[in-house]
């Protein structure tokens, strides 16, 4: 039977519907995707020959504007697939209080097979196929990298987009741009930063720690990471800081484990050097990169595609807390089977929302122009100044230059970006637990209940159904 990425998003919206006070029809109206474009383009690549490209766009929903997500390049892509993430792309944005629409696109290659120049001819002739009928622009619907695509793509998005439109917010239309081209710093590691902060805060909870026969806190505790991509490295690099054990490591080349911990950054050379990660000498290698989820560990990161976690492997998986880095990564059977061992499943409708939250810091930077600490900085460092040397003056005992000038440096833009994100993830898991706690629900329901809330107030405000 085929896997249905939307079907399972649905099922996810059903087990809450009936904890959110709405008229049936608005939550059905919610749960439709608005709006989905499919378009076919040829492409002539180095060698002469033509080929013809399949690409996609969906806007999940428009209680906000703009749109917002990701651009992936995979043979997986399809309709399905792409409907499924711009809602949940929806859910996350209101989850996290992100005011966006959701949205996805979705070209069906593999990066991997093209030459940069070929590369730059599909995702250019794809802006333009979104562009002629509106599914691009900073008020409209805004793109952003995601699995087999990066800076250098929406830069070359940004750039055709401009060429056809410009105006002096053109830079709105794309984030995940490079810094040169109105980019955000941090926005590389966000979404591996949010999944840092929710976990973190998610530890934090005594009690609910205790439940799960855990510590209270990062230290010590056992980290699998799946899938080395942005997400999954920075999330394993940020645990490792924070004092986790990273004992395992799965890639589409293979897995490693090793009970006492790896060191990443050892890891990321060797597989630098050889190609693939197995055969590390750190660590046993394992030809099915599947086993290592279902090996032994306090936190399981799956940070890879969706669908990894399955009934085919779910009774097996004996992490407690389960951080769901990528898009859809749980079933709902395999949810239930995970739920009823007592494991904790910190959501991807959550967890995953760090890189839309910069993207939006991004946008709003664009359309402000201005780059964040720009026009505060200096102040601060001049304010801090003054309450050094008053303190100085009244101790009488002076402060060390190392220690003054630590506390004399003004925030730049990528301390700022840090310091929202993390914001944004703490006050979004609290909520989402007090809601949790108040319905005996667990935190995937939880943060559909929120989001659905959310998304239903912004369509009854703004007088929709009249």
């Amino acid at each position: 039977m085929s896997y249905r990425f939307f079907e399972d998003v649905n099922t996810n919206f059903d087990r809450a519907a009936p904890y959110v006070d709405a008229e049936p029809g608005l939550l059905e109206q919610i749960k439709r995707c608005n709006s989905v474009y499919h378009v076919t383009f040829p492409i002539k690549k180095d060698d002469g020959t033509i080929e013809t490209v399949h690409g996609w766009r969906a806007e999940h929903s428009h209680h906000k504007l703009p749109a917002k997500g990701g651009i992936r390049y995979s043979t997986l892509a399809n309709e399905d697939e792409v409907v499924a993430l711009a809602a949940l792309m929806t859910y996350k944005c209101a989850v996290v209080d992100v005011p966006f629409g959701g949205g996805k696109g979705g070209v069906k290659i593999d990066a991997n097979n093209y030459t940069e120049s070929e590369l730059e001819r599909i995702t250019r002739r794809y802006t333009f196929e979104l562009i002629k009928k509106g599914f691009i622009g900073p008020g409209e619907d805004v793109p952003a990298p995601d699995y087999g695509t990066g800076a250098r793509e929406m830069g070359w998005i940004l750039d055709t987009y401009r060429a056809i439109n410009p105006s002096i917010d053109a830079e709105g239309c794309v984030t995940g741009k490079p810094v040169e081209l109105g980019g955000i710093r941090g926005r590389t590691e966000a979404t591996g930063r949010g999944v840092f902060f929710g976990i973190r805060e998610a530890c934090s909870h005594a009690q609910d720690m205790k439940d799960l026969g855990l510590t209270t806190g990062l230290e010590g505790k056992r980290v699998i990471v799946q899938g080395l991509g942005n997400v999954g490295y920075y999330s394993a690099k940020y645990f490792q800081e924070a004092g986790c054990l990273i004992v395992g490591i799965a890639e589409a080349s293979g897995g490693l484990y090793n009970e006492k911990g790896m060191d990443l950054e050892n890891v990321m050379t060797h597989w630098k050097e050889t190609g693939a990660i197995k055969g590390y000498p750190g660590a046993e290698s394992f030809k099915d990169s599947r086993k290592v989820l279902e090996m032994d560990c306090d936190i399981l990161v799956p940070a890879a595609l969706e669908n990894q976690i399955n009934e085919e492997n779910a009774d097996r998986i004996k992490a407690k807390i389960i951080a769901e880095a990528a898009n859809g990564p749980t079933t709902p059977n395999a949810h239930n089977i995970i739920k009823q061992r007592g494991a904790l499943i910190v959501p991807d409708n959550y967890l995953n929302a760090g890189g839309v939250t910069v993207s939006y810091f991004e946008w709003l930077k664009n359309l402000s122009h201005v780059r964040f600490g720009r026009m505060d900085r200096r102040n601060e460092e001049n304010m801090m100044r003054k309450v050094l040397t008053a303190i100085e003056d009244a101790s009488g005992n002076g402060i060390s230059k190392k220690v003054s000038e630590e506390l004399v440096q003004g925030s730049d833009e990528k301390d700022i970006v840090d310091s929202g994100l993390e914001d944004t993830m703490i006050v979004a898991y609290n909520e989402l637990r007090e809601i949790r706690r108040a319905n005996n629900l667990d935190l995937r329901t939880a943060a559909y209940v929120s989001a659905i809330r959310k998304v239903a107030v912004a369509y009854d405000r703004q007088g929709i159904f009249p």
